[in-house]
């Protein structure tokens, strides 16, 4: 575990697997932090097949430190993961990730796609209800309690309990931030998700797709995912030079199912806590 500065941020990382190995960078969804329940043991055994494997906390997720300069959060967050490649000087990687963890893939890649090996990508967030919810999800309750009681409100939130534990340089960041420039930031980071019918991907054109002609698998929703829709998965692969879709390890259901487990990182429960379950196809889709 270590922190190292990348965009003008500290990012909280770790890196396993043999120190020779090829990197592969793990990305999780939400705004979970690295460690939580699915994503170090999916990571465990990339490592065991030998796989230098990065896991790292997203800006604004554990442990690493937040800004509200960029764009759109995504924009944040890929920015940084190209930022951390390059400054732990990480070469011809593999990109894999699920949920958010997938867009900011993408979104990464297309930013670097000469240093972009191989991509596998599940559980794509898109659809027009699905992106409203994520535009709430993230940005809704921190206008309603920053217009209600400022910044002191705002870090008040659960949304911010885990981080500020993590990182208390987070509260003092949020703190720091005007509660009406921080409603504006909010509105135009939850404007970022908007749906468009000229994209899956928030964030992705289809020239952004068009960069990517490395390899990527492609692991299609449930159809009865209304946050990943089928569609969404059906569509970045048709945009996408030189992908492959799979069907995943699990059923239609799979998101409905894993909804209602509990967040218990200390009994290993979550949401990605079955994500183990894709490494035998993502392996074999990995090898030359």
């Amino acid at each position: 575990m270590a922190r190292i500065a990348a965009g003008g941020l500290e990012l909280d990382y770790e890196l396993i697997g043999p120190g020779n190995g090829p990197p592969l960078v793990l990305t999780p969804g939400g705004r979970y932090p690295r460690d939580t329940a699915g994503v170090p043991e999916l990571g465990q055994i990339f490592a065991e097949h030998g796989y230098r494997v990065l896991l790292w906390d997203r800006p604004g997720c554990g442990a690493s430190d937040i800004a509200f300069t960029a764009p759109s959060e995504s924009v944040m967050n890929c920015e940084a993961l190209v930022a951390l490649v390059g400054v732990l000087g990480l070469r011809n990687i593999t990109l894999v990730g699920g949920s958010a963890g997938s867009r900011i893939s993408l979104m990464a890649a297309a930013r670097m796609p000469e240093n972009v090996r191989k991509i596998s990508i599940w559980w794509i967030s898109g659809g027009p209800v699905g992106l409203a919810g994520l535009a709430w999800f993230y940005c809704g309750d921190q206008i309603a309690a920053a217009s209600k009681g400022g910044m002191e409100a705002v870090v008040q939130l659960p949304s911010w309990a885990d981080q500020i534990a993590r990182n208390p340089g987070v509260r003092d960041t949020l703190l720091a931030q005007d509660p009406w420039d921080y409603i504006d930031t909010m509105q135009r980071w939850g404007k970022a998700f908007g749906y468009s019918d000229e994209s899956p991907v928030p964030g992705m054109a289809p020239e952004d797709f068009a960069r990517l002609t490395m390899p990527i698998q492609v692991f299609r929703s449930g159809r009865s995912d209304m946050a990943h829709t089928r569609r969404t998965s059906e569509w970045v692969h048709e945009l996408l030079p030189n992908s492959q879709m799979f069907e995943p390890p699990w059923g239609d259901d799979e998101w409905n199912y894993v909804s209602t487990f509990p967040i218990d990182s200390a009994n290993r429960r979550g949401r990605f806590e079955r994500w183990p379950l894709i490494a035998p196809m993502v392996l074999d889709f990995l090898r030359d």
